[in-house]
C-alpha cells in the first residue's frame, strides 16, 4: 500500500489564527504555505500601538490544548482573577471576580509575544512562511496571485492549485479578492467610539505598579479607560472616547490636552503613565467595527475565518477566542471532508451563528464595562446571579461564565443570558437588597425557562 500525497492549503496572514491552524494542519500532515504582508516579528520591529493586550480564555486554551501548544503559550500570560474596578472619587478599587474562585478566571498576553510563539511553534512543525508579501490580486479561476514586498514595491507572483485561507485580519485582502470575483455581502458597523494604547511600566523593583492579577477598569460612562498586565511587568493601557464630543478624540488632540483629560477623569492612573504625553501623540486612534458577511467562502476555492470573517469589538475579550475555535473547527471539517467545498460549507454553517453570537455580546458588554460596573442595580443582579448559581448551577450558569469558562456555543450562551437578564431583572425590580426575595418562586422559574446546561458544575 501506498500512502496518500499530503493535502496542501495555502493560509493569507501569519498572525495568531494564521499560525494556529498552520500548527494545527501540519502537524496532521498537511503541507501548509503562510504569505504575510508585515516583516518577521522575530527578527523585525513588530506593529505597535494598536494591538489592545489578549484575554487569553477557556475557549482558547482548549485550541491550544489541542494544537499541543498550551504550555508553550501559557508561560507568557498572567492570571487576571476579575475588574478592578477604580472609582473616579479615588476612592479604594474594588474587585469583581469573573468566576467563583481562581479555576475561573483569565489570563492576559501580550499579542506580539503569542504571535511569534505561535508562529515560530508552525514554523517547527512545517509550514512555510514567506513574509512582505502583500496579497495584490488573485485570479481564483486560473489559480494566480500576485503579491506585492511594500519595502521596494516588488512585485511575487504565485500558482496555486490549492484553497485559499483568509486569516489576515480585519482589512483582509483576500476576502477583497473574493469580494471582486463574487459579493459577500460585506457591511461592517462602526462604532462611535475608537481607541488609544498607552503604558503602565515596571516599578523600580521590576515588578508590578499596580495589582497585577486583574483587568483594571476606569468607568466613566460614555468612555473608560482599561488596563491589562503583561508578565515583563507592564500594563497594557487603552483609553476608549467618542470620536465627537468632549471629552473625545476630536477635542481632545495633544498630549497635554490628554493629560489634562486624565487628571481630571483618571487621577489615580495618571501617575503610572510617565510617557502618556508621547505616547499619545504617536499612536493615532484604532478603530472599533463590527464586520458581517452573508457568505465566508467561495465554492471550494477560499474561505475566512477569524477578524477577516467576523471582526467585533473588543470588549468582551473573545475575539482571538473565538478565532482560535474557528481554527479547530476548519482543521476538523478539512479532515473530515476530502470536497473541499463541502468543509468550507460545513464551516461556515456551524461557526456563522456563533460569531454572530459573540458579535452581539461584545458589544453588549462595552455597555455593562463602561457603564453598569458601579452601577448599584447591576450590582444587585451580579449578587442574585452569584446566589441562584450557588443554588442551581447546572441550570442559572452566569453570562460570563458560559462565554469564559465552558464550551458553550456563543448562540446558546446568547438565548441563555436572554432569559437570565430576564428573570434577573424581574427578580430584583424595586428591591435595593437580597433580603425578601422570594426563593420558592424564582425555583419555579429557574427549573422552568432553563433546562440543565451541559458541561455546568
Amino acid at each position: 500500500m501506498t500512502a496518500s500525497p499530503p493535502r496542501h492549503l495555502t493560509l493569507i496572514g501569519a498572525g495568531l489564527a494564521g499560525s494556529l491552524l498552520a500548527i494545527l494542519l501540519s502537524r496532521r500532515g498537511w503541507r501548509i504555505t503562510v504569505y504575510e504582508r508585515r516583516g518577521d516579528p522575530r527578527v523585525a520591529d513588530y506593529e505597535s500601538g494598536r494591538s489592545i493586550n489578549l484575554a487569553l480564555a477557556e475557549r482558547g486554551r482548549n485550541a491550544l490544548r489541542q494544537a499541543g501548544v498550551e504550555e508553550a503559550v501559557m508561560a507568557r500570560t498572567v492570571m487576571m482573577r476579575g475588574r478592578m474596578v477604580h472609582p473616579r472619587d479615588g476612592g479604594t478599587p474594588q474587585l469583581q471576580r469573573y468566576g467563583r474562585d481562581d479555576s475561573e478566571v483569565i489570563w492576559s498576553v501580550h499579542r506580539r509575544d503569542l504571535n511569534i510563539t505561535l508562529l515560530q511553534l508552525a514554523e517547527d512543525a512545517g509550514a512555510r512562511f514567506h513574509f512582505h508579501r502583500r496579497l495584490h490580486t488573485v485570479d481564483f479561476d486560473a489559480g494566480y496571485a500576485r503579491f506585492i514586498d511594500d519595502r521596494d514595491d516588488s512585485p511575487h507572483d504565485i500558482h496555486f492549485d490549492t484553497p485559499l485561507v483568509g486569516a489576515d485580519g480585519a482589512g483582509s485582502a483576500l476576502r477583497a479578492a473574493m469580494n471582486r470575483k463574487s459579493p459577500l455581502g460585506e457591511r461592517t458597523e462602526f462604532l462611535d467610539h475608537s481607541y488609544k494604547e498607552l503604558e503602565i511600566p515596571p516599578a523600580a523593583d521590576g515588578g508590578f505598579m499596580i495589582e497585577a492579577n486583574a483587568l483594571h477598569i476606569w468607568p466613566r460612562g460614555r468612555y473608560m479607560c482599561i488596563a491589562l498586565p503583561n508578565d515583563e511587568g507592564t500594563f497594557t493601557v487603552t483609553l476608549f472616547l467618542p470620536n465627537e464630543g468632549d471629552p473625545g478624540f476630536a477635542t481632545v488632540r495633544s498630549g497635554a490636552e490628554a493629560e489634562a483629560l486624565f487628571a481630571r477623569e483618571f487621577a489615580d492612573a495618571l501617575p503610572l503613565i510617565p510617557n502618556l504625553r508621547r505616547d499619545w501623540e504617536r499612536h493615532p486612534p484604532g478603530l472599533l467595527g463590527t464586520l458581517h458577511l452573508d457568505r465566508w467562502h467561495l465554492g471550494g476555492k477560499a474561505v475566512l475565518l477569524g477578524d477577516a470573517a467576523h471582526a467585533m469589538v473588543p470588549f468582551h475579550g473573545q475575539g482571538m477566542n473565538c478565532a482560535f475555535e474557528d481554527c479547530v473547527a476548519l482543521a476538523n471539517l478539512l479532515e473530515a471532508h476530502d470536497d473541499t467545498a463541502h468543509a468550507f460549507a460545513a464551516f461556515e454553517a456551524e461557526r456563522k451563528p456563533n460569531a454572530a453570537a459573540i458579535q452581539q455580546m461584545a458589544l453588549d458588554n462595552y455597555l455593562e464595562m463602561r457603564d453598569h460596573v458601579a452601577d448599584p442595580a447591576f450590582l444587585l443582579q451580579r449578587e442574585l446571579e452569584h446566589e441562584l448559581q450557588r443554588r442551581w448551577p447546572t441550570r442559572f450558569v452566569p453570562h460570563y461564565t458560559m462565554v469564559t469558562f465552558l464550551h458553550t456555543p456563543y448562540a446558546v450562551a446568547l438565548q441563555r443570558t436572554r432569559l437570565q437578564q430576564r428573570i434577573l431583572a424581574e427578580a430584583t425590580a424595586g428591591h435595593a437588597t437580597l433580603e425578601r426575595i422570594d426563593w420558592t418562586a424564582l425555583e419555579r422559574i429557574v427549573h422552568e425557562r432553563l433546562p440543565v446546561l451541559e458541561g455546568a458544575h
